[in-house]
């Protein structure tokens, strides 16, 4: 890229068209996640490579959990599978990986693992890699508001910020999304980071996500480079 400042610090990806990929090839939906991991990898380190610093990716929501109970523990089972299988990918390129979401409606077992994956990659300084599961910005925005309401509680005195109801989120300490991009032809967030999008520049594609690789992303990071974000300026 010609100039590194024209680089999102944060990217983040509304991974969908998983089951229309599979479907438009005949196979179960399942085989079209499982290609989208391919996916992830790719974009992966080729966000690395590029100078983004944060890539997180909506990986599974809260509404995702009314999905057939068949396909929700297939889901589960290659997140587990998928965590152990790149975790020293993870640690070789410099990745950290953190997952974010309600995380009480995750099995024991699988929070144990995301622990461990978590603390393995916690020294990577390359990419932070953020996977958002059983989330919903609702949610990560009601859970938030109860924390600054006991913060009233007990002192009177206190008049939160918008800096305070950030850190209260389960972003606390991550920069908002510079750019959203959305993959499947659908235009909408559905739920995702409602708040920490407020000024993110979003990118919509048609590409379904499994087939969304390292060209894709570059190009979308060029529609970013060409935007003026004035965060409510006027240009000067």
């Amino acid at each position: 890229m010609e100039n590194q400042t024209r680089i999102p610090q944060h990217i983040s990806i509304i991974m969908d068209g998983n089951g229309r990929w599979a479907k438009l090839r005949g196979k179960n939906r399942v085989e079209g996640h499982i290609e989208g991991v391919r996916s992830v990898r790719e974009v992966v380190r080729a966000a690395a490579d590029a100078g983004v610093r944060y890539l997180s990716l909506y990986a599974f929501s809260e509404e995702n959990w009314n999905r057939p109970e068949q396909e929700v523990s297939a889901l589960m089972e290659l997140f587990a599978k998928s965590l152990l299988g790149e975790k020293q990918d993870l640690i070789e390129n410099g990745v950290h990986l953190r997952v974010l979401g309600n995380r009480a409606r995750l099995s024991a077992k699988l929070n144990a693992l995301i622990d461990e994956v978590e603390e393995a990659t916690e020294a990577g300084a390359r990419i932070t890699l953020i996977l958002f599961v059983s989330y919903s910005g609702q949610w990560d925005i009601l859970q938030a508001s109860k924390k600054i309401a006991a913060k009233m509680a007990a002192d009177p005195a206190f008049v939160p910020s918008a800096d305070d109801f950030s850190a209260q989120l389960v972003t606390a300490g991550v920069p908002d999304p510079d750019l959203l991009i959305r993959t499947s032809g659908e235009e909408r967030l559905s739920n995702y980071l409602l708040w920490q999008c407020a000024y993110t520049e979003f990118v919509f594609t048609d590409t379904l996500w499994p087939d969304f690789r390292k060209e894709a992303l570059m190009e979308a990071i060029a529609c970013y480079a060409q935007r003026d974000r004035r965060y409510g300026k006027i240009k000067t």
